[in-house]
């Protein structure tokens, strides 16, 4: 038996591929649409991808299972499980097996049982892999988004991102029940989820890729609650806010992604056709850093590094309905490329070329240059508790919580699409966050939307907290 982990750290997104090495076959499990990575390797270890699999109806990136099955004409299989507003509208279409309780993919001498397991979603399974060769008794689980190394899925999203009203509480409910049946298999079983830490499928998952079921049963917060109700208020407690991409995922995987052809290709565009798009409303994003964008942008584009946070922000901030054009730092189409991968993972599909980072077309007047300046600790104190400035905070309401500036007020990041309108324009803006990353986004946010006096105080709230200046809500 072979088994290979991929993990994707911009989506904290974990794949399999298991092959066996008698046969020959493989089968990839709850991929993402970079499908070229499973062929290659398949490829390299003498493999064929047969077979194609996911746990569920994934609501965080765009399944590659249709996409991959498509590319190797292996044998998809879904689940069959759960109501009927989350079957997979696609399945027939594309020849796919319907996965029932029970029911059994065999690659060569491995097979994969299925378990019914929702809660986190009313179709979920997840998979026993047992190597026949070696045992009739299985070896390991892979658990998608039902139990995670130190959490369990969150039983909210169908509710808050997909707005299936009055779901949530029903599915905590059906996943503690999923959660006393799987206790009961052998300690031994490996572990391995569909998520790793900083996914926003649960609340604290822990960063080890893999654990075992006992070790899971004595560490595991969720399987230490014995009574129901107490669980379904433990489990529901304190979610944070799904991202606003998450309705949109749910809602493509269940009817099926668009065949993409291949790694997505990106034109590198001549600087004169920036202002055009800008002013035709499309969406340019500036991936440099944060401090090279401060130093010196566009006006109208907005800043979204692109680093480990990248996809998390596009998801949140970028529009599904319109043109998006790149900026960045190199002069050849590998970076954009991968950006543009990045997006795609998401659903972002309409990347319409890149412009680097710096180019001038000769003539200024075409394009509206800005600069972000930063303020310190004692500047932000003066100019606020005098009000003479608007402190923002973009923190999380957890974080804010937790403690916060005085005289600041609060409008997390996330909720900048939909809440911008409610700023003062009378008065400076001075924008924070923890350390500085989010409020950058922030800040080139404002000036795109017309806010004149825009500055940032990179060492936000940790900085302040450190200084040992009053605070607040704490």
């Amino acid at each position: 038996m072979f088994l290979r982990l991929f993990y994707d750290e911009k989506l904290a997104h974990s794949s399999y591929l298991i092959g066996c090495q008698a046969s020959g076959e493989a089968i990839v499990v709850d991929p993402n649409r970079n499908s070229g990575r499973y062929i290659d390797l398949a490829r390299n270890e003498g493999l064929r991808v047969a077979h194609v699999t996911e746990t569920h109806i994934h609501a965080d990136f765009v399944s590659g299972a249709r996409e991959l099955a498509h590319r190797t004409g292996a044998r998809l299989h879904l689940s069959g499980m759960g109501g009927s507003e989350w079957q997979y509208r696609f399945a027939d279409a594309a020849g796919a097996e319907l996965l029932k309780e029970g029911s059994c993919i065999r690659v060569g001498a491995i097979e994969l049982s299925a378990l019914h397991t929702p809660g986190h979603t009313p179709e979920h399974l997840a998979f026993l892999v047992a190597d026949t060769k070696a045992s009739a008794d299985p070896m390991g689980a892979l658990t998608g988004d039902f139990l995670f190394v130190g959490d369990v899925g969150r039983p909210d999203l169908l509710e808050r991102a997909a707005k299936q009203r009055g779901t949530m509480v029903a599915s905590a409910h059906q996943l503690f029940a999923s959660l006393r049946r799987f206790r009961a298999l052998p300690d031994y079983l490996q572990i391995w989820p569909a998520h790793g830490a900083g996914s926003s499928c649960g609340k604290s998952l822990g960063a080890v890729p893999q654990s075992t079921l006992g070790y899971e049963k004595r560490t595991n917060w969720a399987f230490a609650v014995e009574d129901e109700e107490e669980f379904v208020r433990l489990v529901l407690e304190g979610q944070p806010d799904p991202p606003r991409y998450f309705g949109f995922m749910k809602k493509i995987n269940r009817d099926g992604p668009p065949l993409l052809d291949g790694a997505p290709r990106v034109e590198r565009l001549p600087i004169v056709r920036l202002a055009p798009a800008l002013a035709a409303g499309a969406a340019v994003v500036d991936t440099r850093p944060a401090q090279e964008y401060a130093r010196g942008a566009v006006r109208g584009t907005i800043n979204i590094p692109g680093n480990r946070s990248f996809t998390t922000w596009a998801g949140w901030l970028l529009p599904y309905d319109r043109d998006i054009y790149l900026i960045t730092d190199g002069k050849d189409a590998t970076t954009a490329e991968r950006i543009a991968r990045d997006l795609s993972g998401i659903g972002l599909d309409r990347v319409a070329g890149y412009f680097v980072g710096g180019e001038s077309d000769g003539s200024p007047g075409d394009l509206d240059p800005q600069r972000i300046l930063t303020v310190d600790a004692e500047t932000v104190e003066r100019s606020a508790s005098a009000g003479a400035a608007t402190v923002l905070d973009v923190r999380t309401a957890a974080e804010w919580r937790e403690g916060h500036v005085p005289w600041a007020r609060h409008l997390s990041l996330s909720e900048f699409p939909d809440r911008l309108e409610e700023l003062p324009r009378d008065r400076p803006i001075v924008v924070h966050c923890q350390a500085g990353g989010r409020a950058a986004i922030a800040a080139s946010l404002l000036l795109a939307r017309g806010f004149a006096e825009v500055t940032v105080f990179p060492g936000g709230f940790a900085e302040w907290k450190a200084s040992g200046r009053p605070i607040a809500g704490s």
